[in-house]
């Protein structure tokens, strides 16, 4: 292994699936190739929220090839992966709207600079035209993805992370919309591309450091003693950002 030294600090997405231990421990052995060092200007707590939401959003924005003029739509803009998805596309020049509800949620979709739709009062119909041009990025799946295909404009991209169920193409046909479908473990579940990830994370860690990319995590702290509690704060959709266990 090259490029490291003892006492290095990292961050990564490498454990937790097929033949690769998971992360809920003090330690773990992890592939060079999927580590980066992590951002020097925040705590590992941070550094820690990162890497999969990171590089989900980095591959999405990626493979829809957004760039700058474009108008973007991040489905749920306070939520790990979006939150993210709308620092990456501002970077990249793009114009971006989210999803969201209530102050907080409005409140951090606003500060990322992205223009925050409630979709509790706002119609599609309303934002279609002025703010969906480009491409759209929806985590949440099922009949929201339905949502997204009437958000997209004409020949639009529209990225999602969840496409298991069984829906009806016909609206994404007579639009003729192209549909990514990112599924970020993939390098580790075949060892394919690893290396690819590891390039992401690096460069991620440089945008931190630059200032164009900061984790939103969660407020409540949770140690490695209350993982039970930690999975329940995240199945309760409260959670704004990232929820992490220190170690």
């Amino acid at each position: 292994m090259t490029g490291y030294t003892v006492g290095d600090e990292v961050y990564g997405c490498a454990g937790g699936l097929a033949n690769l231990q998971g992360a809920l421990a003090e330690f773990i052995p992890a592939d060079a190739r999927l580590i980066a060092h992590k951002p020097k200007s925040i705590s590992m707590r941070e550094a820690a929220a990162l890497p999969l939401v990171g590089i989900t959003a980095w591959e999405g924005l990626e493979r829809a090839g957004v760039s700058s003029g474009q108008t973007v739509l991040v489905q749920g803009g306070a939520g790990g992966v979006d939150h993210v998805a709308v620092q990456l596309a501002r970077h990249l020049g793009a114009e971006v709207s989210s999803t969201g509800t209530g102050t907080e949620q409005m409140s951090v979709i606003e500060g990322y600079g992205a223009r925050p739709i409630d979709f509790t009062s706002e119609e599609i119909g309303a934002y279609v035209q002025s703010h969906t041009g480009g491409a759209g990025f929806d985590t949440v799946g099922g009949a929201n993805l339905t949502n997204s295909f009437a958000a997209a404009a004409l020949n639009a991209h529209v990225v999602t992370t969840v496409a298991l169920s069984e829906i009806d193409l016909s609206p994404a046909h007579f639009k003729g919309l192209s549909l990514h479908i990112v599924f970020m473990l993939l390098p580790m579940l075949h060892d394919q591309g690893r290396d690819v990830h590891g390039q992401i994370l690096a460069d991620l860690a440089k945008l931190v450091d630059g200032g164009a990319v900061k984790p939103l995590l969660d407020g409540p702290d949770f140690a490695l003693t209350q993982i039970g509690d930690a999975y329940a704060r995240l199945q309760s959709g409260q959670a704004i950002g990232k929820v992490v266990v220190k170690v």
